[in-house]
């Protein structure tokens, strides 16, 4: 497992020292050929040697008109998506997984004392049943379309309705990923927690969570890493996310290949930096186990 990891990381900095390389040899060659028109880009990538035709196609989609800044913006936008879509999915997992497991855990005492909170908790818990088989049921492109077209027809704010729809769709899986960390604890923690004097909250906050989030939090990040990688189709409400502006410079280069795997490669380094944390918190975890 660690030589797949080391070899990983060498790949990745393989990749990293090529780009930082076509970069410096593209930005010589703009500066030398000053001046000169922007057919240039295609006189050089006739020429004979691949390596500057390579270095055209660079110059092509990233350094002529500044197209490079455009990555960087999407790429921002990406990660803001990212970030605030995981903080509310997050929010929205912890008040679904809570409503379900303390109607599931207590609808049997309730309903024999024929307490009210029985009908008040299993009206929200149907409520939280009907949006975990909406969202989970449904594409995350429709969802995102549906908000974006529908629901906040009349908004401007792009990246803010992306969020939103995101951090809805990451919610349902961030709930039932919370919901079945919280069943897998032995009914007898609950037991010696309520032998201690507390209540049920306290119980949960003290004995259950903590074991909780150790058990579910690498399922967590590896839920984020794929929440990064659905932001790819913000594209289709008009954000600029590190896709459309990928595709956008193919669009007007009409040179698919540079722009595209740019993408890709960004994406891929991104996704494994944060598996590599991912790995770091599941050893550390496994350590204090021991």
């Amino acid at each position: 497992m660690k030589k797949r990891r080391i070899l990983s990381f060498i790949i990745c900095a393989v990749l990293l020292l090529s780009v930082v390389f076509c970069l410096c040899m593209s930005a010589s060659a703009a500066d030398t050929a000053a001046g000169t028109t922007a057919g240039s880009a295609e006189t050089i990538g006739q020429s004979s040697s691949w390596i500057e035709d390579l270095r055209a196609q660079f110059d092509l989609n990233f350094i002529q008109k500044d197209r490079w800044k455009s990555m960087l913006t999407g790429l921002g936008n990406t990660l803001q998506i990212t970030f605030f879509a995981a903080l509310l999915g997050i929010a929205i997992g912890i008040v679904i997984a809570a409503i379900r497991t303390t109607f599931d855990n207590n609808k049997e005492n309730m309903k024999h004392n024929k307490s009210i909170g029985y009908y008040v908790l299993g009206f929200f818990n149907g409520i939280c049943k009907v949006y975990l088989t909406v969202i989970r049921g449904t594409p995350v492109v429709v969802q995102l379309l549906i908000i974006y077209f529908i629901i906040f027809a009349s908004s401007t704010n792009d990246i803010m309705i992306a969020t939103l729809a995101f951090g809805i769709n990451s919610g349902a899986y961030v709930a039932e990923i919370l919901r079945g960390g919280i069943m897998s604890i032995d009914k007898g923690q609950f037991e010696a927690g309520r032998s201690l004097g507390f209540n049920y909250v306290q119980t949960m906050y003290h004995i259950i969570i903590p074991q909780v989030l150790k058990n579910v939090l690498p399922t967590l990040l590896n839920e984020f890493i794929a929440l990064l990688k659905e932001t790819s189709v913000a594209g289709y409400v008009g954000v600029v996310d590190l896709t459309r502006a990928g595709n956008a410079i193919r669009g007007a280069t009409f040179s698919a290949f540079m722009p595209l795997i740019a993408v890709a490669l960004i994406y891929l380094i991104i996704v494994m930096v944060l598996t590599w944390l991912v790995g770091i918190i599941e050893r550390r975890l496994r350590k204090s186990e021991r």
